[in-house]
């Protein structure tokens, strides 16, 4: 018997019910394996690149501990990824593959703020001959009081209190501040020396009203002019008794509105014992009234700060000596005052504490001073100054008068 041929096999199966559907199919299989047979000889392999590599961290930054625990997730959880230190265990994203450069932040704020520069505004009060301006040239080391820039003429004492403000911009290490000294001649120098505090306190409010209204300006500046007393340095006679109630009121009365920080002039005056003996007397008396001066209490931010500042506020009042003249003393040239008994260095801890005062003042609390400024008292101010007039309305800046000491 003859075998069916391939062609009377495809007709017996066109013929029969459902073989025509049965048909198509493996026609269409047969298709779609040819177009994945061209699709693939068609297609160029993409290029292998090499996977970037990971910056490495810098020397700064701690090697992650063996033992840590890596999160199974979060970016490359389980692949020994080196957790964030500061970010803490809570939220997503708090691992990292590699050093991304988040502590270059410090850097670029140091950067910007030394193209803008700093303000620092400080201001000296006491009566005339306890050597004030003498102690802020040394200070700065540069001549920065009124007497110095050309205010002095004739030393003749005003018959009111006066407010002087001579402006320096000073610069050490690529870093530009412009100092601000402001003098107060004739505090403390009348017979009746009633209220003399009133042309302080009010010049001190005034600045921080010019500050409100530079704020409060619909068109207001990128950066607002900084007038405000950042820091008092009050001067108490080197008497070895005690406070005069002239002192007593003045801090009284200032302490609300500025930092004070009290210092006793010409502590040279005065031998080891009483000098010790007077700076514990002051600091009983400022307790009893209820002065408080910089740095205050309940503003130490945690323990560290509590501690330092615990330190500065035991050897206050600094009993210092100010002095712009260099002596050759042991083949070395020192700032000090020349006596009978041979040479006060200025910057010897032995002699003075100038050299406490000074660190204390420019080299630890200078930002703080500005801050305190600015969140504490300014702050006060500013809430006052609203709540008594209900706000302040925007001010026009043809209306605002620049602040030019």
């Amino acid at each position: 018997m003859r075998s069916a041929s391939p062609l009377s096999h495809l007709v017996a199966l066109v013929t029969k019910g459902g073989g025509g559907s049965r048909l198509e199919r493996e026609r269409e299989r047969g298709r779609e394996g040819r177009r994945e047979r061209d699709m693939s000889e068609s297609i160029v392999p993409p290029e292998v690149r090499p996977k970037p590599a990971v910056p490495a961290k810098p020397p700064h930054v701690a090697a992650p501990s063996p033992t840590a625990p890596h999160g199974p997730s979060g970016l490359g959880g389980g692949f020994g990824v080196d957790r964030v230190p500061g970010l803490g265990h809570s939220g997503s994203g708090s691992t990292l593959l590699g050093y991304i450069g988040i502590d270059t932040i410090i850097e670029q704020m140091r950067k910007k703020t030394m193209k803008a520069g700093f303000d620092f505004n400080i201001m000296i009060v006491g009566h005339s001959g306890l050597g004030k301006s003498t102690l802020v040239n040394t200070l700065f080391k540069s001549q920065v009081s009124r007497w110095s820039s050309g205010w002095g003429g004739e030393h003749k004492i005003p018959k009111t209190v006066e407010i002087k403000a001579v402006s320096h911009v000073i610069e050490e290490g690529g870093v530009k501040m412009k100092l601000t000294v402001i003098d107060t001649p004739g505090f403390g120098d009348q017979i009746n020396n009633e209220n003399c505090w009133d042309p302080i306190s009010k010049y001190i409010n005034e600045q921080y009203e010019k500050f409100l209204k530079e704020e409060v300006n619909i068109a207001r500046k990128k950066r607002i002019p900084d007038t405000r007393v950042h820091c008092c340095l009050y001067f108490i006679s080197p008497t070895g008794h005690s406070l005069r109630q002239l002192d007593i009121e003045f801090m009284k009365h200032l302490s609300r509105v500025v930092n004070i920080i009290p210092v006793i002039a010409k502590s040279d005056t005065m031998t080891p014992d009483e000098k010790n003996e007077f700076k514990h007397r002051v600091r009983k008396e400022l307790e009893t009234h209820g002065i408080e001066y910089y740095p205050q209490n309940e503003f130490d931010d945690d323990m560290e700060d509590k501690n330092e500042n615990d330190k500065i506020r035991e050897a206050m009042p600094f009993a210092v000596v100010g002095s712009d003249k260099e002596f050759q003393v042991n083949g070395k040239r020192v700032l000090g005052r020349k006596t009978a008994w041979g040479v006060v260095e200025v910057e010897n801890p032995n002699h003075c504490e100038f050299a406490l005062l000074r660190d204390f003042l420019i080299r630890s609390h200078l930002q703080d001073l500005k801050e305190v400024t600015h969140n504490i008292h300014y702050e006060t101010y500013r809430a006052r100054r609203l709540n008594d007039n209900g706000g302040l309305h925007p001010i026009s800046a043809n209306n605002t008068q620049e602040s030019n000491l």
